[in-house]
């Protein structure tokens, strides 16, 4: 498995209600139906939220979202899955990522570490997703 596909096997399976993870996966191992999934990323509806933390309205910046993300382990660098072609399946430096993400209104997932930590905004949020792994 390459990095592009650890990396979006990871949202989907950690981040993304359990009724919905076969299905995206699914749409993912069919290129043609990649945009299926971009464009459905705008009004976003199957996050998990058990593994998503909202960003405080005080902490809604690029800056403040950049410290956060590092403090918890976070590399300098992330994956774009993206409604934003620019972006889309491209990995780049993560402060790169969140300024052109962040406020964009466009449906993007930044994973930092594959079905562990990123970042989610859509056009009605910005959200920190996490998830512990078991020891």
């Amino acid at each position: 498995m390459n990095s592009q596909q650890e990396h979006e096997r990871g949202i989907f399976l950690s981040f993304i209600i359990p009724a919905r993870r076969d299905r995206y996966l699914e749409m993912l191992a069919k290129p043609k139906r990649r945009k299926d999934i971009t464009a459905s990323l705008a009004h976003f509806k199957h996050l998990d939220m058990r593994f998503a933390l909202q960003i405080l309205p005080r902490q809604q910046h690029v800056t403040e979202i950049f410290q956060l993300l590092r403090s918890m382990g976070a590399p300098e660098t992330c994956y774009a899955l993206s409604e934003d072609s620019e972006l889309d399946g491209k990995e780049l430096p993560l402060s790169e990522a969140l300024k052109q993400v962040v406020g964009s209104g466009m449906g993007t997932f930044l994973s930092c570490l594959p079905g562990r930590l990123g970042y989610f905004e859509d056009e009605d949020g910005r959200w920190i997703l996490q998830r512990r792994v078991e020891k």
